[in-house]
Formats: C-alpha cells, sequence, structure tokens
C-alpha cells in the first residue's frame, strides 16, 4: 500500500519527499520517477542531484547519460568539474545535471547572481543519511540553501517555477523531522524499515577474540574461504578488507585454498579458461595474472584504468565469481553480488595512528550489494568483526540510523561566503541563518550532544548567540570580514577570495601571513602544501617510512620542520615526487592525484593574495607554480619535457641539433623537417601521434596592447591598457574546429580535464610592484582592460606586460609598455575647476 502510494506521489504530483530505506531497495529509480515527471510536466524545467560521494556522482552521471542522454540533446546531461567557469556553462545548459554535495555549494553560494541557480525545479539530494557523517555540514547547507530559495519562489507566486526538493537515503531514526526541516509535508514522508527489502537479506555475524588486529585478519582468511564456499552456491561473491594489500593477499589466500582443497577454480560456468588465460596475461598487475585465470580477481583504488574496467567486465559477464575491494573503493565499484563478505570492519588511520572503525554509511552500502534483483530470491551477507563490537555493529545494522547534525564545527566558511554575498550583514541575520538549518532542530532534542545547558527558549537563544559570537569573532581575527560595535558585518577582501575559490579561511589566513614581497617559488610551494584542505590526506600504516625514503632522494630538501606523519608534510612530497617525476606506489598516486587538484584549485586565491599585496615577483612565481603542477616540472627544467614521451636523452639531442635554427621550444619541434624529426626523436607511429597532438594544443597567442590616451597621464590619476589576445589557428583547422576544444590543457601527467586559463600582468619590475592583474580564459580572441593608477611622481616609466599561462610552461610574453607621467594639477586648481563647472 505504501509502495502505491510512493509511485502517486513521485509520479503524479509535485510534493517535496523523503524516501528512506535500506541501500538495494532501489532508490535510484525513485529519483529517475521524478525526473521524468519533470521532462514530461515541465519541459523549460532543471533537476540537480547531489550526492556526498564524487564516485557515486561517476556512477550515476555515467547511467544517466546512457538512460536519459537517449532521449534529450546532446550535452543536457551534465557532471560537474569543480572548475567555477566552465561549471557554471554547464549548468545554464544542462538540463540533468550531476554533482557532489561540494561542487553544489561552491556553485550554489552566488544563488541571487546566478540565474541559471535560480531555475532549478527539482532538486534531489541521495545518501541523505549522510547528513552525520564527514559530508554531513556541506549537504545540511545546500539542502537548507535550496529549501530557503524554494520559499523565496514560493512568495513570488512564480507557480510555472516551483522547486521540488526529494531526498532519498537509508532508514532514518529520526526521518520525520529531518523531512519537516526539509519542507516534506507528512503524505511526502516514506520511511521503510531496514528490514524490509525487495530481496530479504540474510545476515550473518562471525566474531573473532583475538585483540591484535594482524592477527585477527590472519584469522579471519580461511573463514573467509568457507564463507566463499557455504554462502555463494557458484553464485558471485564480494569480499571487502581494509587495505590494498590485503586486497592481494585475501585473493591468493582464496585461491591457495580452493585449489589444495578442490584442485578447481572459482570460474564462472561456461568461462573460456584460455580466453580467460589470454587476458589475464596482458593485465599489468603482476598479482592478477595468476588469480584471475582461478576465477578471483581484485581490485584497489591505484590500479591501471585498463586493468580495473577488465576485472569489473569479467565480474560482471559471470566469468569470474569472486571480486575482493579494499573499503576505500566500496562506492566507486557499481555491481552487485549474492553474497557480501566484510572481513573486519576496521582500517588504520595513520592521523590518528590507530585503527578506526568504518564508517556506518560504508558498511549499509556494501550490506546494500548483495542485491541481483530479479535474479535471486535472496541477498547474503556475511559480517566478520572483533568480538567487543558486535552487539554495538547489530544494534547499528538492523535498527534505522539516528542523524545528528556536526554543522556547528563547520560554520566557519560558510557564514564567510553569506557575509560575501551579503545574506549575513549583522548577528541577526546570523542567526536567521542558522534558523534554516537542522542543527537549530536538533539542538533542543538533544541538548548534551551539543553541549547545551538546558532546553528552554533562552537556553537555545544564548547558545545560538554565543556561537555566531565566537564564529564571527574568528573571521574577524582571520581579516575575512569586518564586525562594528553595532553587530554589523561586511566582507574583507580576503573573504571575497575565499569564498570565490571554495577556500577554507584557516588556509586564506595562513596563506596571507606567510607571503612576502620576496617570496620565491620555493617558498610559495611550502606555504600551499600547508593548506588546511590537506590537512585530511591518509596516511597508511608504513607510509611514513616510504616518505623519508622519497624525500631522500629529492632534488630540493624539504623544511627541517617536516614531520613524516603530518598530511600536510605528505603533499610537499608529493608535490615534490610529481614534478621531478618519480615513480610511486598505488596508493600514493591515488593521493598525488588528489592533491593536484586541489593545489590547482588554491594557486589562483594565492594569485589574487599577493596580487592585493601589490606583490610582482611573488605572483609571477605562483603563476610558474601552477604551470609546473599541471605539465610536472620543475620551472627550471627545459621546456621540451612536457612534450608526452620526451625523456632527457631525446631532449639532448634536440638541444644539441646543429641546424639552421636551434631547438628550444615547442613550437621549433613542428617547424623541423619530417626525416630530420624521426631522427632527433626516433619514437614509434602511435607516440608521435601523441606528440603531435600536443604540439597542436600548445597554444600560440598573439598579444596586441594600447594606452589609452597615452599623452594625456598625469600623476595619481587613472591610467587603461587594452589588451588584446587571439589564438593563431590554422587556416585549413579553422573552419573544422570545435570551439569547445579551443584551450583544452594537454598535460598527461595531470588527472583530470582542464581548460587554459590566462593571467594578463602590468607591473613594474624595478621596485617589484604589480600595477593590474586579470584572468581570463581564451578561446579565440578575447580583449582585456587593465586599469591602475599612475605613479605619484611625475616622470617617464618603463612598466612591463606580461601574458602568463597557467597550464604551459615556456609560453608566457612579456612586453615593454613606457609611459610619461606628467604632473598633476595643485589643489587649489582642481578646486577651483571644480567650482567653475558647478
Amino acid at each position: 500500500m505504501q509502495m502505491t502510494h510512493l509511485t502517486l506521489v513521485l509520479c503524479d504530483q509535485d510534493k517535496n519527499c523523503l524516501i528512506c530505506a535500506p541501500s538495494g531497495s532501489g532508490l535510484s529509480a525513485c529519483a529517475e520517477f521524478a525526473i521524468m515527471r519533470m521532462l514530461v510536466n515541465d519541459p523549460q524545467g532543471k533537476c540537480v542531484y547531489v550526492t556526498p560521494k564524487e564516485e557515486s556522482a561517476d556512477n550515476t552521471f555515467s547511467n544517466w547519460q546512457t538512460r536519459f542522454g537517449s532521449i534529450l540533446r546532446p550535452g543536457q546531461v551534465v557532471q560537474l568539474s569543480g572548475e567555477t567557469a566552465p561549471d557554471l556553462k554547464l549548468v545554464a545548459e544542462g538540463k540533468i545535471i550531476v554533482c557532489s554535495a561540494k561542487q553544489w555549494d561552491a556553485i550554489s553560494r552566488r544563488w541571487r547572481q546566478r540565474k541559471a541557480v535560480q531555475a532549478v525545479t527539482l532538486f534531489i539530494v541521495d545518501d541523505i543519511h549522510f547528513l552525520g557523517g564527514n559530508e554531513g555540514p556541506t549537504m545540511e547547507i545546500i539542502i537548507s540553501r535550496m529549501r530557503f530559495i524554494s520559499t523565496q519562489k514560493q512568495q513570488k507566486q512564480d507557480t510555472e517555477q516551483q522547486l521540488r526538493v526529494i531526498g532519498v537515503g537509508a532508514s532514518l531514526a529520526n526521518a520525520r523531522e529531518v523531512g519537516e526541516w526539509m519542507g516534506v509535508p507528512a503524505k511526502g514522508l516514506f520511511n521503510f524499515s531496514p528490514k524490509v527489502r525487495p530481496i530479504p537479506l540474510e545476515i550473518y555475524f562471525h566474531s573473532f577474540d583475538q585483540s591484535n588486529f594482524a592477527s585477527r585478519l590472519m584469522a579471519m582468511g580461511k573463514p573467509v574461504y568457507n564463507a566463499v564456499l557455504r554462502h555463494s552456491e557458484g553464485k558471485p561473491s564480494l569480499i571487502f578488507v581494509p587495505s590494498r594489500r590485503q586486497a592481494q593477499l585475501t585473493a591468493i589466500d582464496i585461491m591457495t585454498y580452493h585449489q589444495s582443497i578442490d584442485g578447481e577454480t572459482f570460474l564462472g560456468k561456461g568461462a573460456n579458461k584460455d580466453l580467460v588465460g589470454k587476458i589475464a596475461v596482458n593485465l599489468r598487475e603482476p598479482a592478477l595474472h595468476q588469480v584471475t585465470s582461478a576465477g578471483i580477481g581484485f581490485l584497489h583504488d591505484g590500479m591501471v584504468e585498463s586493468d580495473w574496467e577488465q576485472i569489473l567486465d569479467l565480474y560482471r559477464n559471470g566469468t569470474i565469481t569472486v571480486l575482493v575491494c579494499p573499503i576505500d573503493v566500496c562506492w566507486k565499484v557499481k555491481v552487485a553480488a549474492h553474497l557480501v563478505v566484510v572481513m573486519g570492519t576496521e582500517s588504520f588511520d595513520g592521523r590518528e595512528r590507530r585503527y578506526v572503525d568504518y564508517p556506518i554509511a560504508d558498511l549499509l552500502h556494501i550490506m546494500g550489494m548483495a542485491s541481483r534483483q530479479a535474479i535471486d530470491t535472496s541477498g547474503k551477507c556475511v559480517i566478520m568483526c572483533h568480538t567487543p563490537k558486535k552487539e554495538h555493529l547489530k544494534k547499528l545494522l538492523y535498527e534505522p540510523l539516528p542523524v545528528e547534525s556536526h554543522l556547528d564545527h563547520y560554520l566557519h566558511d560558510h557564514f564567510n561566503s553569506e557575509i560575501v554575498t551579503k545574506t549575513i550583514s549583522c548577528m541577526q541575520d546570523a542567526v536567521d541563518y542558522i534558523t534554516w538549518t537542522l542543527l537549530y532542530r536538533r539542538l533542543s532534542k538533544n541538548p548534551n550532544y551539543y553541549n547545551m545547558q538546558g532546553t528552554s527558549n533562552v537556553h537555545l537563544s544564548e547558545h545560538i548567540s554565543e556561537m555566531v559570537e565566537t564564529i564571527l569573532g574568528d573571521l574577524e581575527a582571520s581579516k575575512c570580514c569586518q564586525l562594528t560595535d553595532d553587530g554589523d558585518v561586511s566582507p574583507l577582501n580576503l573573504g571575497m577570495i575565499a569564498a570565490y575559490y571554495y577556500v577554507q579561511y584557516e588556509t586564506i589566513e595562513l596563506i596571507a601571513a606567510s607571503l612576502t614581497a620576496k617570496t620565491k617559488v620555493r617558498g610559495i610551494l611550502e606555504i600551499l602544501s600547508h593548506a588546511s584542505e590537506f590537512g585530511t590526506l591518509p596516511i597508511r600504516q608504513g607510509e611514513e617510512k616510504a616518505l623519508k625514503i622519497l624525500a631522500r632522494n629529492l632534488p630540493q630538501q624539504l623544511p627541517e620542520s617536516a614531520q613524516f606523519q603530518d598530511p600536510r608534510t605528505k603533499a610537499l612530497v608529493l608535490l615534490h615526487c610529481h614534478f621531478s617525476r618519480k615513480a610511486l606506489s598505488s596508493d600514493l598516486r591515488t593521493d598525488q592525484k588528489r592533491v593536484l587538484c586541489d593545489s590547482i584549485n588554491l594557486i589562483p586565491a594565492i594569485v589574487d593574495v599577493i596580487s592585493s599585496n601589490g606583490w610582482l615577483k611573488p605572483a609571477l612565481a605562483a603563476m610558474e607554480l601552477s604551470q609546473m603542477v599541471v605539465q610536472g616540472l620543475w620551472n627550471k627544467d627545459n621546456v621540451l619535457m612536457q612534450i608526452p614521451h620526451f625523456t632527457r636523452e631525446i631532449v639532448d639531442r634536440c638541444v644539441g641539433y646543429d641546424g639552421e635554427d636551434k631547438i628550444e621550444s615547442v613550437f621549433d619541434i613542428l617547424s623541423l623537417d619530417d626525416d630530420v624529426r624521426n631522427d632527433l626523436l626516433r619514437l614509434p607511429d602511435e607516440k608521435m601521434a601523441d606528440v603531435a597532438v600536443f604540439c597542436n594544443n600548445y597554444p600560440n597567442i598573439e598579444v596586441g596592447f594600447n594606452v589609452q590616451d597615452p599623452d594625456d597621464i598625469t600623476a595619481s590619476d587613472p591610467v587603461q591598457i587594452v589588451v588584446k589576445l587571439e589564438r593563431e589557428v590554422d587556416e585549413d583547422d579553422e573552419d573544422m574546429q570545435d570551439e569547445s576544444l579551443l584551450g583544452k590543457v594537454a598535460a598527461p601527467l595531470f588527472p583530470r580535464e582542464k581548460k587554459e586559463g590566462w593571467w594578463v600582468v602590468v607591473g613594474n619590475t624595478k621596485t617589484n610592484s604589480l600595477l593590474s592583474l586579470k584572468r581570463v580564459t581564451l578561446q579565440k580572441s578575447q580583449k582585456v582592460m587593465l586599469e591602475f593608477m599612475a605613479p605619484e611622481e611625475p616622470g617617464d616609466y618603463n612598466l612591463t606586460l606580461f601574458c602568463m599561462s597557467d597550464s604551459y610552461l615556456g609560453c608566457d610574453q612579456e612586453y615593454s609598455v613606457p609611459i610619461s607621467v606628467a604632473a598633476g594639477e595643485s589643489d587649489n586648481d582642481e578646486s577651483s575647476d571644480d567650482d567653475g563647472s558647478d
């Protein structure tokens, strides 16, 4: 009956909904029903789907691109990348937008100025139970914001553009309260019991008494194999283990046990052994060769993409029936199984230097994987744990999940962004802002959890006022905002930079305090690595030793204060390894990708902080650091090393070339005769094709500039320089060139797709002063107006115009800009002129 009502509400009405049910119950289908109603009833509608995990966003996007992409125009099902300018374009053009909570927070912060955000008519939040996890504060803020936007729309009585909010997630103990906060009416709330599943789930607990973690894992080896034999019935089995190393060991152990007892394999029925053997030989991971032939596979996050896809394909088509995964990829792996085994419920946390329990949301998600709908009549889950934790786990997994807000510990950055957008302009606005959150509703319901002294309105008011005063005081101390005695709040430059680039207020405070007029690339690199964003980098067991060995072989020494158990030191080591192109383990390679993606967002913020201080040389150094991060080179390396497959030997041959023209830049490689180029590079055709793609993408920018009224510049008056950037494109390619592909960066060592950015700077190299700066994205051509105040002293000045890339080494340009400054009129003359004009 309840299911019939749910379908009716989703498909035939526009009410807000909250649907809570166990993982694997078809919650994504509920979201799809709501999207289909929007597409049918509101042709101009726009849907935003938000999930706390980027891995979930990736899986949902690939699924919906196939399903909805077939009925919508190309480019209408989009996924946000985290870069503001491209994302705004995607939101404006897309009809179904898939993103993570952080990405939508960054885009929707300035919703009053962004019409595309206001145009959203369907807002879907997946995994709503994450409100109690690490991503909870960001989810809480964006839901509160979208509810506020919805209320604003209702007040305008814009009936055609109302905003519908849908929440889906695991069964909640306080679902009614969460629903009321989201604006869900009583008839739109569906909270199913954790035991109600489309396919019944049998859960078996197996406890172990060993107190030592390693001994306990060893004791679980044979029971895991027995569980697969007893419960899988030859059907697919998924095994989750604490680490990448354990995934490999467990796969080998299961293969060994099976061969020693039965002498058979776990290959599926009808699997071609010869074909599997051929596939196994071509896998890059050595340990996979043997286990894959035995019908067992394992995955980890640092695996080569081709191996990952190959193993998943073999598992999905039933060729291999056992798949072993570390817990940290449980959201990335989109598969179902008849049996799921959880081998231990703890993993090592290097920051805290102890073993910590898996997040309960991860366990619920894993249990939901034991659900092959329309195939099995039941699923099975075996959980192996430490004996003292057995009863606690049973309570959490068998009963609805209670959700509490953690927003009170993370309000600083959200307050700062709202101060910048003028949503908060005084203390009372900040208090009103909190009343929209789940935190406000939970304070009086669970006062002890939030350290409140009582539950009365007076206690509540005092607690919120004290919280607001503390947060605004911290923001004022970090120079992000200004607070008057009357309680009025206004944003300062640092706060605006932090909000625009989605940087934590502690990071922007550190950047501003650490930079000086003499800071060089090395200093900026150390400041970058100490950003708070890197504080959550994992430190795995034994990684400190590996980091020390890497640091010993780097071209530049680390600071004496470096502590290898500190995630920030790890970030610095990984950046050094990236510039030196050092080989890393798969785990460190995964962490390095995250460091690089965060760095490319932090560096423009550093440039803006330097710019606001008016320092030229540190700004240019930060821009060079951006190029180093994208291309994986030191700024002193030969620029030819950017080209794919170029080694030191090839570069030495190019530098030593004694032809008519020396080879000093990427353009010189293009201008060589084919036979000369082939002799110098000595690369096979497929690698030559990569070289050609890079060289053709390498930007050739023509820069022109014009000083406005050069004969009429007086001291302390505004000076304007119009700069025109024009990309040179071959005439043959001009008609065929897709404009969206212009400016796409060729960077094989950078982990994600990137668009070119350019900084246009005018400064005085003699005085190290930066006069004006603009950041632009360039397709074919762009005009930029640089404006600054003329020097106070009259005379001739030789300024310099810089055009700096954020992605490529060796294509920066600088031009001399001479200006003559005349003496300004005296104050008396100015005042008399003013009187006359009046």
